[in-house]
């Protein structure tokens, strides 16, 4: 990211965040129970940060592959595999795959993830990423968008679980924290 487009990405990350607690708060859809929503004060995040955005080409496999990802009420649900990133963070290469349903329509790359802040600072069953479908095959993953699964806020939810192989050992200091 080029140092003159950080304020103007900053902004618009600042007022999506404002716009995902309004709906959090208000909205019938919202996956905060209805019980809690009155006393909803927000969503904490870590500090925006560019160094958690990547300018990354996802890496088509040579064939297509499927995997079951097992949810958080112990189902599981299938994904096909599109292809993985890798980026340097810390100093250190990481990789992450991107699935798409197997099972439903979903024009978006789904990019489920752990990290060393899992269970700690963040949510510990994981966080997820969503990516329009580029089909030039470049990508911005920005970190700073990571979310939380419904589940996170109620046990209402069935959320994936990411596979071991997006299981990262760096930590992720970007994106939504813990919410209790």
């Amino acid at each position: 990211m080029k140092p003159e487009d950080i304020d103007t990405w900053k902004r618009a990350l600042t007022r999506s965040r404002e716009q995902k607690d309004e709906f959090y708060k208000a909205d019938h859809d919202s996956p905060i129970p209805s019980t809690e929503r009155a006393s909803f004060i927000g969503l904490k995040y870590f500090e925006p940060d560019p160094g958690f955005v990547f300018e990354v080409r996802l890496q088509r496999p040579q064939t297509t592959e499927s995997v079951i990802m097992a949810t958080s009420k112990g189902t599981r649900q299938l994904f096909n595999k599109v292809g993985y990133f890798e980026f340097t963070v810390a100093g250190q290469p990481a990789r992450v795959q991107a699935y798409q349903s197997a099972e439903r329509d979903d024009p978006h790359l789904f990019v489920p993830f752990r990290d060393a802040t899992s269970g700690k600072e963040t949510y510990g069953a994981a966080r997820y990423i969503d990516l329009n479908v580029e089909h030039d095959d470049e990508y911005l993953l920005d970190f700073n968008n990571a979310y939380n699964p419904y589940c996170a806020y109620s046990d209402d939810y069935v959320c994936p679980l990411p596979p071991h192989e997006n299981w990262l050992s760096v930590p992720i200091r970007a994106g939504e924290t813990n919410f209790h």
